[in-house]
């Protein structure tokens, strides 16, 4: 936003070029080059129907108070309204003259109402005006954004409920660890996105309280009704304290954060996915309409939306530290620094809502699992080794000494270039008599998978109840 040094004076904008009064305090216009340093309308027009619609609640208060009359309130939310659908239609396009969406607005409004467009912005600031549009904004951003969430967590059930008993290497230290369902593998990431939608609406209530009637910091003179004012607008309550209305901006801060851990889950699951479309891994293939070429290699197929969500995540996490930088220094209650609050946060939100919606397309129609190559890789390592152990302790081996006798065959297995599963069975009797012919039942990938049915396992059970609990949680 762009602020005036004498914010709680009534301004009613100037038509361009000519010079724009601040009150009787100025006796000259600003700089051209300081003028242009000063607007924000270059992006805070994105507010403009946040705008409007905080005007027109606020109109209606002032009527309802007997600060205006009902006929000039009436006037004032047709004119507004006027100035919408302008908008929309493209026949209102305010220039660095109007310095930011506020004035735009209101110019506009004096010119089609003269003077009951000027009495719009009694008992009101711009402080607690554009404190009002980021939140209005950012609600209903947040909205949507939230709802982006549950269109990727229907994907990734979906894939899910295709995948239980397809088997994917698990991994940790980057290194083979235990072979796992890859529904157990989607759903990881399924409760991910469920705490970033926890963490959303979370932040909707802070988002969602008033700060309109603060006024530049102290309130007003003015017997306004600010609970009527939040009612119209749908915020559920209101500030306590003006100065901490005009200067707060947690909420933002709350919602780069929770944006920030998308983006975090977003591309840690990019990460893999240009892994497993690599020759060396071949998990999942790439098809033509999620990926692109070489210009000069004609036998590449390039994973560009995992490899941009991954760098987009960078531009995110800056518009956090921006904002806390922003903040830290500022002393009560407003000051110009925040104008600076809204570029970022409307990268934030195009950047996180471009993101979810690329990797929900990329998950449903961009990329085919390979689950001959996955069953091949979860049968070419050692990654059965944990079951081996599990086995004699079963059979009343204390787990330590297990674990230290099957060391030692894998050790013995690759200097061999065998496998577990290659071993006779005289010579697992000759490691420990308590080896039978069912460890080689006990060791098959699936059946290792399979036994892990403790509760959040990758058991097969276990999975398919998580899938009927991720069910409920998308229907609830």
């Amino acid at each position: 936003m762009s602020q005036s040094p004498d914010s709680e004076s009534t301004a009613t904008g100037a038509a361009a070029g000519s010079q724009k009064t601040w009150s009787q305090r100025f006796e000259s216009s600003l700089h051209p080059a300081i003028a242009r340093f000063n607007a924000s309308i270059g992006f805070d027009i994105a507010l403009i129907e946040y705008d409007i619609t905080g005007s027109q609640a606020h109109a209606k208060m002032l009527a309802s108070t007997g600060i205006i009359s009902d006929e000039e309130a009436a006037q004032l939310v047709q004119g507004l309204e006027q100035i919408r659908q302008e908008y929309r239609e493209g026949k209102l396009q305010p220039t660095v003259d109007d310095e930011d969406v506020h004035f735009a607005v209101e110019h506009r409004l004096t010119e089609l109402l003269g003077d009951t467009g000027k009495k719009l912005h009694t008992a009101r600031s711009r402080n607690d005006q554009v404190g009002t549009d980021i939140r209005l904004y950012l609600r209903d951003q947040v909205g949507q954004i939230r709802q982006q969430l549950r269109d990727f967590q229907a994907v990734l059930l979906s894939l899910a409920e295709q995948h239980v008993e397809t088997l994917i290497p698990g991994y940790t230290h980057l290194q083979r660890a235990q072979p796992v369902s890859l529904a157990h593998h989607l759903l990881a990431y399924f409760d991910m996105a469920e705490r970033d939608h926890e963490r959303l609406g979370d932040a909707l209530k802070r988002i969602n309280c008033s700060p309109l009637g603060a006024g530049a910091l102290a309130g007003t003179t003015f017997p306004i009704d600010r609970q009527l004012s939040a009612k119209l607008l749908g915020f559920e309550r209101v500030y306590g304290n003006s100065l901490d209305a005009v200067s707060d901006r947690d909420f933002a801060v709350e919602f780069l954060a929770a944006s920030s851990l998308i983006l975090v889950h977003l591309s840690r699951m990019s990460e893999e996915m240009i892994l497993w479309a690599s020759e060396e891994f071949r998990f999942v293939r790439l098809k033509d309409n999620c990926s692109t070429g070489s210009s000069i290699m004609p036998q590449k197929k390039n994973p560009d939306i995992p490899e941009l969500v991954r760098g987009k995540t960078g531009r995110v996490f800056g518009n956090l530290q921006a904002m806390l930088v922003i903040l830290k220094g500022i002393p009560l209650a407003y000051n110009k620094d925040l104008q600076e609050d809204k570029e970022g946060l409307f990268d934030t939100v195009n950047t996180v809502s471009g993101c979810l919606e690329a990797m929900t397309i990329l998950l449903r129609e961009g990329i085919e699992f390979q689950p001959q190559r996955l069953a091949e890789a979860v049968a070419s390592d050692f990654s059965n080794a944990t079951d081996v152990a599990d086995y004699l302790a079963s059979k009343g081996v204390p787990f330590r000494e297990a674990y230290n006798l099957v060391g030692k065959v894998v050790r013995t297995s690759l200097a061999q270039n065998k496998l577990l599963k290659d071993l006779t069975l005289a010579e697992w009797q000759e490691l420990h008599p308590k080896f039978e012919q069912d460890i080689y039942e006990a060791i098959t990938p699936e059946q290792v998978v399979a036994r892990r049915n403790s509760y959040g396992g990758t058991g097969f059970e276990q999975v398919r109840a998580a899938i009927s609990r991720s069910k409920a949680q998308l229907q609830g």
